[in-house]
């Protein structure tokens, strides 16, 4: 198996990437909106915002 992000040999601490920076940078796309998964019907994303919204709170 090789990493995703540089394609060298994975390392079983941060598998199934190579090392932390590795992990790191995946981590960045999917926090900056590179990465997502598609939505196709737009009514499941107003009953998911919905859903997330009528949830109970944690407390701090």
């Amino acid at each position: 198996m090789t990493c995703p992000i540089c394609r060298k040999p994975t390392s079983p601490r941060y598998r199934p990437f190579c090392s932390k920076r590795c992990a790191d940078v995946d981590l960045g796309k999917w926090f900056s909106g590179e990465y997502a998964v598609p939505a196709t019907d737009p009514e499941d994303i107003d009953a998911g915002a919905k859903d997330a919204k009528d949830m109970p709170q944690e407390p701090e």
